[in-house]
């Protein structure tokens, strides 16, 4: 269909030509005529074809479908994604929300918890299991076969709980048989640990960890130099040991630090010792230390005690420091000084029993012996407006300690048992109690044994007198 032509054109078109008109006339011609040219292109972009029209119309309703189906696959992926983040924390007792950056998979964050069961844990066992046969990835088979294991333990279930560990011990045995390290390690763990055989079998852990230690893996080289250190599946070598320690310790591993700062302290596993060298891999573990490693802390406050001339000054209130740390983070002997200290006003503790009594708890709960009795003692006794007087308790914490053959512990329930403190009065069983203790050393209970009489007024003395009983 032609296009109309402006009236402004047929309006000029009617108009008769001068040929010989002025120059003025000729240029207001050219300029009227340019004015029309650029309004017909205008009106003619404003009317284009119906066909035309058609066909953009078209092509703008297919870009809004695509653009709308686009919109709706990535909501759909959102929710997807929403509702499997939503069924690990449920199952797994999670508060936070897993961070988009995070694995799924990864089972850091799916500890089962303490009242878990099979039926919380399907769902999402059976999403780990498809995910994991789906892919090649060793780290993801190996934290499924981790998260199984982590998944049985709370089981009640012995045939569930079997088909579980079955299925990810044959998992971690074929990643490991492919050189997976984190494998080789969790591997040895198992069997070190009592998990694979029901009991330590260090036969098969201390290979598993060689390989690993070989794939550079640091906590896997530190087990080998204990290995090598104790004769744990294999002869003691000194030099093996101290070569695999230092291979750990080069990674930072703090275990490996402490171990290697003590044997080069004291001259240990044939080394010669090298006091200075010593403290400067205690001080390096100190830094690195963990729950698991804070024993450099530990050590380092004991020599900050005593000193070492020219190298370590003697610093009682920094060693109270390093106690503190390493308390923190669950070592029962630090915890246990630090209730001395408070208790008897040593290293510039002032005596405090609300601090002494929090820490010697803190190391019984650890099951310290020294620390169980320390309880038992102010049990005894009470401490007016923080711990009140029991018997009972004493009773208890008493035999917690003698449990574990704390000479003075077995002889304070002998003691306990005659004079009746605790839950009955009985001579047979405290002749036992003592005899116990006086096998373990204790010159007291020999003494009881032959014929010594015990003052039972003591139980309601004093604390100085109770500590002549304790």
């Amino acid at each position: 269909m032609a296009a109309t032509v402006s009236p402004v054109v047929q309006t000029r078109s009617t108009q008769p030509s001068n040929a010989s008109g002025d120059h003025d006339s000729i240029a207001s011609l050219e300029q009227q005529r340019q004015f029309c040219s650029d309004q017909d292109q205008a009106q003619a972009q404003q009317q284009l074809p119906i066909d035309q029209q058609q066909q953009m119309q078209m092509q703008y309703e297919y870009d809004q479908r695509l653009l709308e189906q686009q919109q709706y696959d990535q909501a759909q992926l959102w929710q997807q994604q929403q509702l499997l983040q939503q069924q690990l924390q449920q199952s797994h007792g999670q508060e936070d929300l897993l961070q988009q950056d995070q694995s799924v998979l990864s089972h850091d964050h799916l500890k089962p918890g303490h009242k878990a069961t099979l039926l919380s844990y399907t769902q999402t066992l059976e999403l780990y299991r498809q995910n994991a046969k789906k892919t090649n990835d060793p780290e993801l088979q190996f934290e499924f076969a981790a998260f199984m294991i982590d998944t049985g333990k709370p089981l009640e279930d012995p045939q569930t709980r079997a088909e579980l560990f079955d299925e990810a011990m044959k998992l971690l045995r074929k990643l490991a048989t492919n050189g997976h390290a984190e494998s080789q390690h969790y591997l040895a763990e198992c069997f070190a640990s009592g998990f694979a055989r029901g009991k330590p079998d260090f036969d098969k852990a201390f290979p598993l960890w060689v390989q690993a230690s070989k794939h550079g893996h640091p906590d896997a080289a530190y087990r080998t130099g204990r290995c090598y250190d104790e004769g744990l599946g294999t002869r003691k070598d000194n030099a093996r040991a101290v070569q695999f320690y230092r291979k750990a310790a080069s990674a930072n591993h703090p275990g490996a630090m402490w171990r290697l700062g003590v044997v080069t302290l004291y001259g240990e596993l044939g080394l010669s010792p090298v006091p200075r060298d010593g403290v400067k891999w205690l001080k390096r573990s100190a830094q690195a230390a963990t729950p698991e490693f804070p024993f450099s802390l530990y050590e380092l406050a004991q020599l900050h005690e005593r000193g070492i001339e020219n190298i370590v000054f003697v610093d009682p209130e920094y060693s109270v420091s390093l106690y503190s740390q390493a308390a923190e983070l669950g070592h029962a002997a630090s915890a246990f000084r630090l209730g001395e200290c408070w208790e008897y006003g040593k290293l510039g503790c002032k005596q405090d029993p609300r601090l002494s009594i929090h820490y010697y708890t803190l190391a019984a709960q650890h099951e310290h012996p020294e620390a169980c009795f320390a309880v038992a003692a102010w049990y005894l006794v009470g401490s007016p407006g923080i711990l009140p007087q029991s018997d009972a308790e004493a009773y208890i914490w008493a035999k917690r300690a003698a449990d574990k053959d704390l000479p003075k512990a077995l002889y304070s329930m002998g003691y306990f048992t005659e004079v009746g403190i605790g839950p009955r009065k009985d001579m047979d069983e405290a002749i036992e109690w003592y005899k116990k203790a006086s096998a373990a050393g204790d010159k007291r209970a020999t003494e009881r044994l032959e014929g010594v009489p015990v003052d039972a007024s003591r139980k309601n003395s004093n604390k100085d007198e109770k500590c002549t009983i304790m």
